[in-house]
């Protein structure tokens, strides 16, 4: 068997309504990669990057859900085995702010109740569209206390940051814990992977 290079696997995900921004955060964290073209993720997509925190190798496996409703049984299937969960609005679309209460009820409905999370402002770049304050994004990040932060796959503001923040936190909850892998992963990898290059949303 291939030795294992890493020491901690952790399953993060990436909610929020569509075209907020999900998978150019996603690609923008893994890749170092932005483009204007994605079209909208279909159901749900992955990437893995391994970092490295406090000496500890953490293979990250980050799910990009779908934000249409029509793809909600499929993703929220997704919600159990998350260790972390981002919930991602955008600062230009005051609406996709005002479903981030709908998209908390959905983890507290459908992950497991230690799952660690953080709720990302994203294109912080377009001041000039901003509908939605940062104040406002911080007062709802307090009132279900977590984590936030403002982001912009674009201009590549706090895509990293946010990332190993929430890795931190899932690392402290963990300490002293085995993590398992999930035991969903061999069978959607192939799946996954072959459509991976097709189904993209900004």
């Amino acid at each position: 068997m291939a030795k294992k290079t890493y020491d901690l696997l952790f399953k993060l995900l990436l909610i929020g309504d569509s075209a907020v921004g999900k998978t150019c955060i996603l690609f923008r964290f893994s890749d170092d990669a932005f483009t204007t073209t994605f079209i909208s993720t279909i159901g749900i997509d992955f990437k893995i990057k391994t970092v490295e925190l406090r000496g500890k190798k953490i293979k990250l496996q980050i799910w990009d859900t779908a934000g249409q409703e029509r793809f909600h049984t499929i993703t929220t299937s997704y919600y159990r085995g998350a260790m972390g969960i981002m919930l991602v609005y955008d600062i230009a679309n005051e609406k996709s702010f005002d479903n981030i209460a709908k998209w908390l009820r959905n983890i507290d409905e459908h992950a497991n109740e230690d799952v660690e999370k953080m709720i990302l402002g994203n294109k912080c770049d377009m001041e000039d569209r901003r509908q939605v304050s940062k104040e406002k994004g911080e007062a709802i990040a307090r009132e279900h206390g977590v984590r936030f932060m403002e982001t912009s796959a674009k201009a590549n503001i706090n895509i990293e940051s946010a990332f190993h923040e929430l890795a931190s936190a899932i690392l402290d909850k963990t300490a002293g814990r085995v993590v398992q892998e999930p035991t969903d992963r061999v069978a959607v990898d192939k799946k996954a992977n072959e459509r991976s290059t097709a189904n993209r949303c900004c």
